[in-house]
């Protein structure tokens, strides 16, 4: 089998290595079926070839791909510009992607779309997702239920669909919660990967990265273990049977 190759943008050993755990767990996905790259540390290959991985998973990240140039870090220039420079073979050959949260801002930039922070940010934790027609035929998401719970917490996101892209998912307050391009370009506004075990490690991680008062990280952790979320979980594992 051909190895899915795993994009991590998080500079934070913790939270990076506690993701790339969940991408395993939820894809049923042994660590020898994947090749891991951290973009904070590792560039990506100039030597690299598609076509030897079964497809791409990037995972979120604190970054923003709208933020002005100048006030991006190198750090997360340099990761930005290593995703978007394989954006276009990707989206050009329709290879198997899946975006998840930062990798539906990368998608959204790279085709054109607004993606910014006018509308449709969203606070950490729980909300419903609803699956709109497109999504109720689509390959990833077939037998799901019409509504179920997921992990998000943005501070960008995409304003209009993409050029090309074929609406699955929606929320009440961000309505493109999951898009897909042609047939195997699929991004994610919320998070596939986490748990409520994941998000609280990510809470306590990020409480001083501006995405809420950080004397509210309890409270929100708390919030995040009251919830049902096991369906966006299906949704990395689909993506996984569809492609390996």
């Amino acid at each position: 089998m051909k190895p899915f190759l795993i994009l991590q943008l998080r500079p934070e050993t913790e939270a990076s290595d506690d993701e790339y755990k969940a991408i395993l767990q939820k894809g049923g996905l042994d660590q020898s079926e994947t090749v891991r790259i951290r973009l904070d540390q590792n560039p990506i290959p100039g030597d690299l070839n598609l076509q030897d991985h079964a497809g791409v998973i990037v995972g979120g990240g604190p970054g923003c791909v709208s933020d002005a140039e100048d006030k991006k870090p190198e750090t997360e220039k340099r990761i930005e510009d290593a995703i978007l420079n394989l954006m276009p073979a990707i989206t050009e050959t329709d290879f198997p992607y899946l975006g998840c949260c930062y990798g539906i801002g990368i998608l959204g930039h790279h085709l054109g779309g607004t993606v910014n922070k006018e509308r449709f940010s969203e606070e950490v934790g729980a909300v419903e997702c609803q699956l709109t027609g497109d999504g109720r035929r689509d390959q990833l998401l077939k037998d799901l239920p019409d509504n179920f719970m997921a992990f998000v917490g943005h501070k960008e996101a995409v304003q209009d669909l993409p050029p090309g892209c074929s609406h699955l998912l929606a929320s009440e307050p961000c309505p493109f919660q999951m898009i897909r391009y042609k047939s195997n370009v699929y991004a994610t506004q919320f998070h596939p990967e986490a748990d409520s075990d994941v998000f609280e490690a990510r809470v306590r991680i990020y409480k001083n990265k501006g995405y809420f008062p950080p004397s509210s990280a309890e409270k929100i952790i708390e919030f995040c273990h009251q919830q049902d979320v096991q369906v966006p979980g299906q949704i990395l594992k689909n993506f996984v049977e569809a492609y390996r």
